[in-house]
């Protein structure tokens, strides 16, 4: 009886130091992760953008005549 009681105590002790988070604590820890994760989609689709912007500039400037592609200097177009 008396190990049991002790695995018992032990067990209680060892749940209330592991125990999840409190309801409130899991709801702002997941808001916070969930504002984290949106402001790095953010940052992902503005690159996204500007790299777009890059390569229709390039475009341009290539159907424009005024610069060749990378790798073709000395090459016949």
């Amino acid at each position: 009886m008396r190990a049991f009681l002790f695995g018992l105590g032990l067990g209680f002790g060892v749940g209330v130091l592991f125990a999840p988070m409190s309801g409130r604590e899991t709801r702002e820890n997941i808001a916070e992760r969930a504002g984290d994760l949106a402001d790095s989609a953010k940052e992902t689709i503005e690159q996204g953008r500007e790299r777009i912007r890059s390569s229709i500039s390039a475009v341009r400037n290539v159907a424009g005549g005024r610069t060749r592609p990378t790798g073709t200097e000395g090459a016949s177009l």
